[in-house]
C-alpha cells in the first residue's frame, strides 16, 4: 500500500474511533424517544416535566416551552419532578417566571428518595403552587456564588450584600404570596440553611411529604390552593392521566453537547481534525469534521464553567506530542503529553457548585489515541520531507545517467542520457567529462540539467 494511502487510512480510522466514542455516549440519551401517555381530555390531563441535573439555559427553554404549551392545552395540572444541585441564576429566574405566570397550577415535587432541590432548585420549588418532597430528600442551601473559569471568586462585602439582598427579595416576593414562611426561607439565602423533607414541612416551607407521584396526585384531588394573585382554586383530579413531556430532539442534542465528557471529546476531535488537515492538505474530510466539532465545542464553552488552566494543559500536551515526533526522546515527551492532557481534562470543567467535570475514563480514553495519532502523523510529515519526488521533472534529481557527447565546447554543455532520454547538461566548475562517464543529476533548470561526476 502506498504511504499516502495508509496514512490517510490511519487518520480516518482514528477519527472514526473518537466519533464512535462520542456516539456511544450519545446513544443512551440523545436518541431516546420522548415517552408520552395516551392522549387525554384536558379536563383530566396532568403534564409531567423533569428537572434532572444542573439548571442551565437549555433546561430552562424546555421547561418554559412545556409550561406554556400545557397552558395552551388547558391541562388540569403541571407536575415538575426535581433532582438538582442548582444552576445558573438567569435560567432559574426564567423558570420561576414561567411558573408564576402559569394559569395551570404547578406542583414542584422533589423525588425520588435521595434527591435534592438545592440552590436554584430551592427557588423553583417554593415558586410552585404546591411544594412537595419525598421522604429522604433535602432542599435549601441557596446562597448565591460567583464563578469565573470554574472557580469561585471572592467579592467585596458590598457587592456580596447586594447580590444576597437581591436574591432574598426575589424569593420573598412570591413566597409570601404562596402563604409560606418567608423568614425561614430567607435563611437559605443569607445563611445557606438546608432542610430535610420533614424539617421543611415543619417550617412551613413546603406543603406535603409524599412517597410517590401517584400518592401525591391522590392527595391533591380536591385540595384548595392559594394562587399568586390572592385568589383560591380547587384542584380536581378524579381520574388523572399523566402525560410525560421530555425534551425535543434539538434540546436533547444541545444538552448532550454541553455534557462535560462530550464537550471534551468534541474539543479533541476538532483539534485533531484541523491538525490533520493542516499537515495533510487536500484530505478535506478531517477538516470538515474537525471544524464542525470545534464549533460545537465553542458553543458548549459558552455555557460550561471552563478552567483556563485546563485548556493550557491540553495545548501543552499537543506541543509535547509534536516534539515527541520530531526528537528521539524515547517516549518521555509522549508520556508527559498524555499526563498533561489527562490532568487538563480533569480540571477543564469543574463547577464548585455541582462538582461536574470530565470523567477519568473519558480523559484516558481520548488522550491515549490522540497521542498515538498525533505522534504518528507528525513522524509521517517529517519523513515525507526526505522522500524522493516520484512524478514530474523533479524526479530526475538524484538519478544517474551517462555522458553521450559534448554538445557545445564553448559553453561546456554535454549531452547525457537519463531515463532513456537525451538531455543537455552542464557541470559546475571547469571539470571535464569523457564520453561514457557516469554522472548524477543535481538540479533541473528549464530544459537543462545540472550534473556532477559520480565518484
Amino acid at each position: 500500500m502506498p504511504p499516502r494511502t495508509w496514512r490517510r487510512s490511519l487518520v480516518v480510522a482514528g477519527l472514526v474511533g473518537l466519533v464512535a466514542t462520542a456516539a456511544f455516549l450519545a446513544s443512551t440519551s440523545l436518541f431516546r424517544r420522548p415517552v408520552q401517555a395516551a392522549t387525554a381530555e384536558s379536563s383530566s390531563q396532568v403534564v409531567e416535566l423533569h428537572i434532572n441535573g444542573e439548571i442551565e439555559p437549555i433546561l430552562a427553554e424546555y421547561l418554559v416551552d412545556q409550561i406554556n404549551q400545557a397552558n395552551n392545552e388547558h391541562a388540569r395540572l403541571i407536575l415538575i419532578t426535581m433532582d438538582t444541585p442548582g444552576g445558573l441564576d438567569t435560567s432559574m429566574r426564567q423558570i420561576v417566571q414561567a411558573i408564576l405566570q402559569s394559569n395551570t397550577p404547578v406542583v414542584g415535587y422533589v423525588t425520588p428518595t435521595g434527591s435534592r432541590a438545592a440552590s436554584a432548585g430551592f427557588f423553583i420549588l417554593l415558586s410552585s403552587d404546591v411544594a412537595a418532597m419525598s421522604p429522604g430528600t433535602e432542599t435549601g442551601a441557596a446562597s448565591p456564588i460567583m464563578e469565573v473559569g470554574g472557580n469561585v471568586v471572592q467579592i467585596d462585602q458590598t457587592l456580596r450584600n447586594k447580590i444576597t439582598n437581591d436574591a432574598t427579595a426575589f424569593l420573598r416576593s412570591y413566597v409570601v404570596a404562596r402563604g409560606r414562611n418567608a423568614d425561614v426561607a430567607a435563611t437559605a439565602v443569607t445563611d445557606a440553611k438546608a432542610w430535610s423533607a420533614q424539617e421543611a414541612l415543619d417550617n412551613k416551607l413546603i406543603d406535603l411529604v409524599v412517597g410517590s407521584p401517584s400518592d401525591l396526585l391522590a392527595q391533591l384531588d380536591g385540595r384548595t390552593i392559594k394562587r399568586l394573585n390572592g385568589s383560591t382554586a380547587q384542584i380536581s383530579l378524579p381520574h388523572p392521566i399523566v402525560s410525560v413531556r421530555e425534551m425535543n430532539g434539538r434540546q436533547r442534542f444541545l444538552s448532550w453537547v454541553v455534557d462535560p465528557d462530550v464537550f471534551f471529546i468534541l474539543l479533541i476531535i476538532g483539534v485533531l481534525g484541523l491538525y490533520t488537515e493542516f499537515t495533510h492538505p487536500g484530505v478535506f474530510a478531517p477538516g470538515v469534521i474537525g471544524g464542525i466539532c470545534l464549533v460545537l465545542a465553542l458553543f458548549a464553552m459558552h455555557l460550561l464553567p471552563i478552567n483556563i488552566a485546563g485548556l493550557a494543559l491540553i495545548a501543552l500536551a499537543l506541543a509535547l506530542f509534536v516534539l515527541e515526533a520530531k526528537f528521539p526522546t524515547h517516549g518521555i515527551l509522549g508520556v508527559g503529553g498524555v499526563v498533561s492532557m489527562v490532568l487538563g481534562a480533569l480540571i477543564l470543567v469543574r463547577s464548585p457548585m455541582t462538582g461536574r467535570g470530565v470523567s477519568f475514563g473519558a480523559a484516558i480514553g481520548v488522550a491515549l489515541p490522540f497521542a498515538i495519532i498525533v505522534i504518528v502523523l507528525m513522524r509521517f510529515v517529517m519523513r515525507s520531507r526526505t522522500w524522493k519526488q516520484s512524478t514530474g521533472i523533479e524526479e530526475l534529481i538524484g538519478e544517474e545517467g551517462e555522458v553521450t557527447e559534448l554538445a557545445n565546447s564553448a559553453d561546456g554543455v554535454w549531452l547525457v542520457r537519463v531515463h532513456g532520454e537525451i538531455w543537455q547538461a552542464a557541470v559546475k566548475g571547469s571539470e571535464t567529462l569523457a564520453r561514457g562517464a557516469r554522472v548524477r543529476v543535481k538540479g533541473v533548470h528549464g530544459l537543462k540539467l545540472e550534473i556532477e561526476p559520480v565518484k
